[in-house]
This record gives structure tokens, C-alpha cells and sequence, in this order.
């Protein structure tokens, strides 16, 4: 056997080219061959066969979009047919008995061409496309909420998030950005202005440089349009100068919470104000800030139009806030020279730092910078993460460092500290989920979350002394008191970083304070993770960062972080 085989080597070492021409066939019939097995066996589906693999595919699909947000209302399909794919695995038997359909191989040329027929025909199901327009940053064409996502966005991630909030429609711009409203305030242009790719989503039209595509959402129900999320705000005393506190007045004889909702969304306001038998609309401004609220007893005066529900009186308004996104305070922009001093905004990972960028971008209408590079969060519309940390370019510069040559690199800090039993599992979630995904079952009770609290707890305790030590003019801010009363608390950050910042701006962040990067309440563990050993270590570091706190001649930490 060694003998030939050494011949063989020997007659294709003295004949190269014969060599090379074996080689270049024997490549050619495998690929031949593994060409042919993509056509043969596919059998002859006709389309009534063919949609319960749309089925399958709807039921198992998640589209996650800053956060994981499923298909909207009746994009679902519960057939029997995808109950027996499910059961009984990727073959099942046909409706005559007979024939056996073969589900979620879309490895073939024939399979992938169904399949994307398939998507079209429920994309022109749930919207309908209307055309290309204009869009202004200073006056947009689509009012209501928007949403970024520069690496994976896509047509169905745009039109979901829109329905599920109750819009009309929904826009693609940039091949990232997507828009909802409930009316186009632009211009119609030439369809070939929007002419750039969704970013996930190849072969996709996503809309152009200030373009938009935009799709009236067929499947957005009525009950959905009408209530939406509006969200109650409670019972407010009426504003001295009605007419410059809420702009716009309507009478309503028949009143009921959906007409006026209705009224103020169609006028594009985020608050509806219901006074008995009279609706107002406007902004949260100074003149009526929302922050004083009264007993709901004041405003218990039954709609006309709806007998289990309130409709305020001419004295005390009855408030709720609409899907109308207020952009008074959604323009945000790099620094307009370099700053000339390197402000840090510090937490331990959990404390919710994400979120406090995402308030101050808000407030102060400059981009916020990061020690790091996190790809996600560029993506998501943190347009500073990608500069680095010392270009100046950015109001305050997210860091999680502790240590003295990390902290006194910076001129000045605003301390971010948050309970540690809350921190731990909110980092915790992040590391096994994403930002504003969850861990698993199996890390919670395997061996990952004991070592995660043995190495992160002490780290909690030292990343504060650590700031207190050696940080130049420290403000700390507790993250519980900053969701208590966020309007005071924003404030003392924004004037440490130097920026003057109207009332008004900052009310309207009040009713954007969410935003996309906080992890839902939603879901909640069953039990408590912590120990009884944990919980006393934990209340040990918390008594000597409390400790350090008012030897310093500052607030202690909050009351609820102990006992457990």
C-alpha cells in the first residue's frame, strides 16, 4: 500500500498540471453534489400547505428592538398546524393523509424563495407602503416616539415598535432610525430620495439622508389608536392662565378619557387635561409642571360618556399622558468647542449609569462620552461612545474605574451610588442578558451568582471610598433619589457640568425619564438570591460607605438599603 501510494505521489510531483486538473474536478463534483441535494426532495407545496410554516416561523420569531418586544397584536399565527410541527418535529403529514411537508429547511434555493415570498405577503398584510418624504431634524415629519438602532434594524423591528405604542404610522430614515405619528406633516418626494439600505435588513429600502419611507399600518387596532399607552398622571389643581398652560381647548358635552386622549394625540401634545366637560391639551411646562398633585377625591366627577371613570371638574383636571413624544428636548449635539475640563459620571456597574446619560443627553442636549467602547449602546444612539474619552467633545465621560490614577485623571465627578442588593442584580442581569435583557434560571442557582456577589459585593464598598478619597469635587447622587424626585436631582447634575438648562427642558425630560435603556420591572425573581451570609456581608460594606459618607458631611445612604 505504501508502494503505490509513493508512485502516486511520484507521478503527480513530475506531471503538476495533471495534478491541479484532478484537483479542480474533484472540487467541481462536490460542488455539484452538494448543489443537487439543495433541489432534490423538495416537494410541490401549494400555498395552502405553505402557510403553516409561516406559522411556525411567526410563532418562534422574536424581533427584539430596544429590548425584546414580539410581533404585535395579530401577527401570530396559533394554527394546529404549527401545534404538530412543534410536537412532532420539522415533518408532519399533509391534510390528506398522504403527503409529508418539510418545515424549517430553508437550506434550498426553492425553500428560501418561498420563504421570502412568504415574509413579503405578511409585511404587506400588516402596512402598507405610501411613499418617500421629507424629513426636518427641526420639524419632523412623524411626531410620536423614535427609536435607533444603527447595526440591526429592519422594516418589521420599525413597523412592530409603532404598532405596539398605538401609531398610524411608522418611518425608516438613514437605514437606522425609525420614526411613529399619527400624521405626516412633510412633503411627498421622488421615490428614488430614499435610497439606503435598512441596516439589518438586506435588500431593504430603510429610507435616505433626511427621507423617510413611510408604511400606514394596516393592523394597528382601533381600540389600540384610541387608548394607546396613555398614561395617568393623576389630579391637578387648575393652572392660573389656563390659555398659555394648556393651548389648546375643546368642548365636549359627551366626555370620556378616549375622547380626549384622542383629541390631544391628534394635535400632537403629550398631556390631555379632562375638566369636567371640557378638554385641554398642551405641554409640561412651569406654568403647570405637574408636580404638585391633589387627592383624586377633588377630581371624582363621573364622565358623561363613561360611567367607571373620571373626568375631573373645572377646578381639578383630571391628566393623562399621551403617546406624543415632546421634543423640546430631543436635540443632541457634540460640544461646540473642546471642553476644557474632563468631567466623569461614576458608578459601579448596576447603579444605573446608562440611564442617568441618557436623562442628562436629555437635559442638556450634549452627547455624553464613555471610558469604554460599547458597541450596543453606539448603536442605540450613544453617538459619544465611540469618541474616546479625552477628545472633549462630550459634556461628562461614563466610567466604572475605581482607583487613585484612574479617578484623578478627572477635573470633577458626579458619584452615582445605588444599593448594592439592587446593583449587584441589575449587573448581574446585564452580564448574562444584555443591557436590558436577564440572566437565565440556571445562573441564578448555579455557581455563577455566589463567585458574581464574592468579587463584586467588596468592589461596590471600595469603588465609592475610592471616588470620596481621591475624586476632585464630587456630587454625589443617590439613583434612589434621583427616580424619587428626578426633576431637583437632574438639576444638581446639569449645573455641576456647567450647562444652563431652562425649567421647561427639564420637565420634559421628566416625561421622557424611561427612555429605551432601562431593564422592564416586569420580571422579577421568585425568591431572594441573597443568603443569609451575603446579606451579612453586604450590610457590612453598606455601614462603612454610609460611614464615609457623613464623615464627609453628606447625605448617609438611603433608609431602604437595610435592613433586608
Amino acid at each position: 500500500m505504501a508502494k503505490l501510494w509513493f508512485k502516486f505521489q511520484r507521478y503527480f510531483r513530475r506531471k503538476p498540471v495533471r495534478f491541479f486538473t484532478f484537483l479542480v474536478l474533484y472540487l467541481t463534483a462536490g460542488s455539484l453534489v452538494f448543489l443537487h441535494s439543495g433541489f432534490v426532495g423538495q416537494p410541490a407545496i401549494s400555498q395552502s400547505q405553505a402557510s403553516p410554516a409561516a406559522g411556525v416561523q411567526a410563532e418562534g420569531a422574536e424581533l427584539p428592538f430596544l429590548g425584546d418586544l414580539h410581533l404585535g397584536r395579530g401577527f401570530r399565527d396559533t394554527g394546529e398546524a404549527s401545534n404538530i410541527a412543534r410536537r412532532y418535529g420539522p415533518w408532519f403529514k399533509g391534510k390528506d393523509g398522504s403527503e409529508r411537508a418539510k418545515l424549517g429547511d430553508y437550506g434550498g434555493a426553492w425553500s428560501r424563495a418561498l420563504k421570502g415570498r412568504i415574509v413579503r405577503e405578511k409585511e404587506e398584510e400588516r402596512a402598507k407602503y405610501i411613499g418617500c418624504y421629507l424629513d426636518d431634524t427641526q420639524s419632523r415629519a412623524l411626531r410620536g416616539v423614535s427609536f435607533f438602532d444603527y447595526k440591526k434594524m429592519t422594516i418589521f423591528r420599525c413597523q412592530d415598535n409603532c404598532a405596539e405604542r398605538g401609531y398610524l404610522y411608522a418611518g425608516l430614515e438613514f437605514g437606522a432610525e425609525c420614526y411613529c405619528g399619527h400624521k405626516i406633516q412633510a412633503t411627498n418626494v421622488s421615490e428614488a430620495e430614499c435610497d439606503m439600505e435598512c441596516k439589518g435588513e438586506r435588500g431593504s429600502v430603510c429610507g435616505g439622508a433626511n427621507r423617510l419611507s413611510v408604511f400606514r399600518l394596516q393592523l394597528a387596532q382601533e381600540s389600540a389608536r384610541r387608548y394607546g399607552s396613555a398614561v395617568f398622571r393623576g389630579c391637578f389643581h387648575r393652572p392660573d392662565n389656563l390659555s398659555l398652560a394648556l393651548p389648546v381647548t375643546a368642548a365636549m358635552p359627551n366626555m370620556s378619557v378616549d375622547k380626549c386622549v384622542d383629541l390631544c394625540t391628534e394635535k400632537e401634545y403629550p398631556l390631555a387635561a379632562l375638566a369636567g366637560t371640557a378638554c385641554h391639551c398642551g405641554f409640561p411646562t412651569t406654568r403647570f409642571p405637574l408636580h404638585e398633585r391633589e387627592d383624586e377625591q377633588l377630581c371624582a366627577q363621573k364622565c358623561s360618556a363613561e360611567e367607571f371613570e373620571s373626568c375631573g371638574t373645572p377646578r381639578y383636571f383630571i391628566v393623562y399622558q399621551t403617546q406624543v413624544q415632546d421634543n423640546r428636548c430631543m436635540d443632541r449635539r457634540f460640544l461646540p468647542a473642546k471642553s476644557k475640563q474632563l468631567i466623569a459620571l461614576a458608578s459601579f456597574p448596576g447603579a444605573g449609569n446608562t440611564w442617568a446619560r441618557h436623562l442628562i443627553e436629555l437635559a442638556t442636549g450634549f452627547y455624553t462620552g464613555s471610558y469604554y467602547f460599547d458597541g450596543s449602546l453606539y448603536n442605540k444612539g450613544f453617538k459619544g461612545e465611540r469618541d474616546h474619552w479625552r477628545s472633549g467633545r462630550t459634556i461628562c465621560i461614563k466610567t466604572h474605574e475605581s482607583g487613585q490614577k484612574e479617578i484623578e485623571a478627572f477635573d470633577a465627578a458626579i458619584l452615582l451610588i445605588r444599593n448594592p442588593y439592587k446593583a449587584l442584580m441589575a449587573e448581574f442581569n446585564r452580564k448574562y442578558g444584555g443591557h436590558i435583557g436577564f440572566a437565565a434560571h440556571a445562573h441564578w442557582k448555579g455557581k455563577e451568582w455566589p463567585e458574581f456577589v464574592r468579587n463584586y459585593a467588596p468592589w461596590w464598598a471600595t469603588h465609592t471610598l475610592d471616588w470620596l478619597k481621591f475624586g476632585k469635587k464630587v456630587l454625589v447622587v443617590h439613583f434612589e433619589d434621583l427616580k424619587r424626585d428626578l426633576f431637583v436631582q437632574l438639576g444638581r447634575m446639569v449645573s455641576l457640568l456647567g450647562v444652563a438648562v431652562r425649567e421647561d427642558r427639564l420637565l420634559c425630560v421628566e416625561s421622557q425619564k424611561d427612555g429605551n435603556f432601562k431593564r422592564s420591572g416586569l420580571r422579577k425573581l421568585e425568591y431572594d438570591p441573597y443568603t443569609a451570609d451575603m446579606q451579612k456581608v453586604i450590610s457590612a460594606y453598606i455601614k462603612m460607605v454610609d460611614a464615609a459618607l457623613k464623615g464627609r458631611n453628606l447625605t448617609g445612604v438611603p433608609d431602604d438599603y437595610y435592613p433586608r
